[in-house]
């Protein structure tokens, strides 16, 4: 749905420090000189490490952080949590 909307993406991770594991954006979007991460979430499960970590290191180049989960919409702190439906919209 994101690229027949006309963007392009992009798939970053990047280490935790702890072990082999990363912390993964699912995908980013271009908007201007700012970025939006998005966290694609399968379930209502609301946590956002990778989102959060990313967002802290990367400050000054976010223009809005998404979540995309099964719920209702929401906002958790700067996090906009946005149902899947939601998608073509973004």
């Amino acid at each position: 749905m994101l690229r027949a909307a006309g963007n392009e993406l992009y798939y970053y991770t990047f280490p935790t420090g702890k072990g082999n594991t990363n912390y993964e954006i699912d995908f980013l979007l271009s908007r201007g000189n700012k970025l939006v991460p998005i966290e694609v979430k399968s379930s209502g499960y609301k946590t956002h490490k990778s989102l959060d970590v990313f967002c802290d290191k990367y400050s000054q180049r976010i223009g809005e952080r998404i979540l995309l989960y099964t719920k209702d919409y929401c906002k958790d702190g700067q996090t906009t949590c946005v149902p899947v439906y939601f998608t073509p919209f973004l």
